[in-house]
């Protein structure tokens, strides 16, 4: 026998029906369980002819390739060739490869955009309404997808690029809404409308948690009116610098746990221009590391906005800070769902492609959180491939009848059964 390699084994190839990817068949079983494909093909136009294909033929394949872990339109030839997933989940069409950035640009000029942010707005609903949790926290931030795109515009990291802003519910991960848009817009334009969509989408938001882009006016007096509890970044404008020098009660500032910290916390009261009532400013200091060139007192400053009068100052603090799980759960969508790089150079594409990205995550949230046990509610994607999409499987065929032969596990095959019995008996 000539030796193929260094390792003793010899490579033959196979005309089985395997599959790579036996756990994609249980996202496109969630994904079935909750309708999807009902909704889009309800959102989305219906083909000019009946040779054509709809929405649900493009929409499908770039879910499974998402979620699999594609990132570019050429990686949806691994579902084109994976046969036994087509026979799994029972795509049997396929549109040509070719045919799907002119789709994703098609689509996005024409209403696709909504469709697929209504869809997934409506996923998230119903993940939000299935948990036994009184009151919901949003989190909300922007981020800055940089992209090598002529038409892409200058964001305020002097790169080009977009800056899409998202809404997540802190208690479950969820992204409950986004909005793509350009480099160049201000992060403080469209912040009371962005709000007010997401409490129409989830009246049960109770707290909002928000950085400086969120730090107006107008959104403090609708927070007031709707007894909208927040904690938002203060810009340190002229005037909160000026309020700055009034704070008195000084102390140090603990961590939750007791422990100390080289900061200290005080509170001062400030009223912004067109600001119906007074808020409370929660002011962190510590020494500048650096030479005090231009602050005289050596002292970093950071400042939060707050009407929640409950929590004391060094809680207001606390609870701020746990915004900071807003950035990995932007991280998981960009890194983890391939949504850091775009694919077109047209505007309304990207649009399209990110609010499908969107999708994914929500859907792989909905299959964490209603069809798996709690362990697996903290998981990464790139875990949840290692050990459960990446599971081999060997289809066959008795009649009518289809049998996946799972290559792994007793465990692994039983958590298969369980995830199956939930999606037949989901209400």
């Amino acid at each position: 026998m000539i030796q193929q390699g260094i390792l003793p084994f010899k490579l033959e190839h196979a005309d089985e029906l395997i599959t790579p990817r036996s756990g994609l068949a249980l996202f496109a079983e969630v994904v079935r369980t909750l309708r999807v494909d009902q909704k889009v093909r309800e959102a989305f136009p219906r083909p000019g002819s009946n040779r054509g294909y709809g929405a649900w033929s493009y929409i499908e394949p770039l879910l499974l390739m998402v979620e699999g872990g594609g990132r570019h339109i050429e990686d949806l030839r691994e579902i084109r060739d994976d046969e036994t997933l087509r026979w799994l989940v029972g795509l049997s069409r396929m549109p040509s490869l070719s045919t799907f950035g002119d789709w994703l640009v098609r689509m996005g000029a024409s209403g696709g955009v909504e469709a697929m942010g209504q869809i997934s707005e409506e996923v998230a609903e119903t993940i939000w309404k299935r948990m036994a949790t009184a009151e919901y926290t949003l989190d909300v931030d922007a981020t800055v997808i940089e992209a090598e795109k002529r038409e892409a515009q200058w964001t305020y990291k002097k790169v080009r690029g977009y800056q899409p802003i998202l809404g997540f519910l802190a208690e479950t991960g969820v992204c409950l809404a986004h909005e793509f848009r350009e480099g160049n817009v201000a992060a403080q334009s469209g912040a009371l409308r962005f709000l007010k969509r997401c409490l129409k989408r989830c009246p049960k938001i109770r707290y909002l948690r928000s950085g400086s882009p969120f730090y107006q006016a107008e959104v403090f007096n609708f927070c007031q009116e709707e007894g909208l509890g927040f904690t938002i970044t203060a810009d340190q404008d002229a005037g909160v610098k000026e309020v700055i020098k009034t704070v008195r009660d000084w102390k140090p500032l603990l961590g939750p746990e007791g422990e100390a910290s080289d900061r200290e916390v005080g509170t001062a009261i400030h009223l912004l221009s067109k600001a119906r009532e007074p808020v409370r400013l929660v002011v962190q200091r510590w020494r500048d590391p650096q030479l005090p060139l231009f602050e005289p007192n050596g002292y970093c400053y950071h400042v939060i906005a707050s009407n929640r009068d409950e929590l004391e100052a060094e809680e207001v603090v606390w609870f701020h800070n746990q915004r900071g799980q807003v950035e990995n759960l932007i991280k998981e969508l960009k890194i983890g769902f391939g949504m850091e790089q775009m694919t077109s150079g047209d505007f309304s594409a990207n649009a399209l492609w990110f609010a499908l990205g969107v999708l994914a995550y929500n859907l792989t949230q909905a299959q964490k959180l209603l069809f798996l046990e709690e362990g697996w509610r903290s998981k990464t994607i790139a875990t949840l491939r290692w050990q459960l999409i990446e599971t081999a499987g060997r289809l066959v065929r008795h009649g009518r009848r289809l049998v996946l032969r799972l290559a792994t596990s007793l465990q692994k095959y039983r958590l298969f059964l369980d995830i199956r019995r939930v999606c037949a008996a989901f209400p």
